[in-house]
């Protein structure tokens, strides 16, 4: 509820302008020839915030894709904030595109 309504574009733009607009889009900062690694930045704080919250209960708390994910990226030897921004864009995207489809968040009567 909190990402619907701090971020209303949900479901009606691309799935790298909605991560840029949360904050976990990776950013250069090459100049030139020299080549860097990519960080999160910009965006908003708040969404970042209740996105980081509910990335660092699915990966690590639950069971499904998300922690499926978390999970590989630690087996591969990625540190765990790394790995969590990187589950935080996939939330965000994959959100993102259920939103976008139309998907009912409402439970089928019986």
């Amino acid at each position: 509820m909190t990402l619907a309504v701090l971020l209303p574009e949900l479901g009606r733009i691309s799935g790298g302008k909605i991560a840029a607009l949360a904050g976990v889009a990776p950013f250069d900062r090459d100049s030139g020839t020299l080549r860097g690694q990519r960080h999160i930045a910009g965006g908003r704080a708040d969404v970042r915030r209740a996105l980081y919250l509910a990335t660092l209960s699915a990966a690590t708390h639950a069971k499904g894709v998300i922690a499926d994910f978390y999970q590989s990226l630690i087996g591969r030897g990625k540190p765990p904030k790394v790995a969590l921004a990187a589950c935080m864009r996939k939330l965000i995207v994959r959100l993102n595109a259920m939103l976008a489809k139309g998907a009912n968040w409402q439970a089928k009567p019986a």
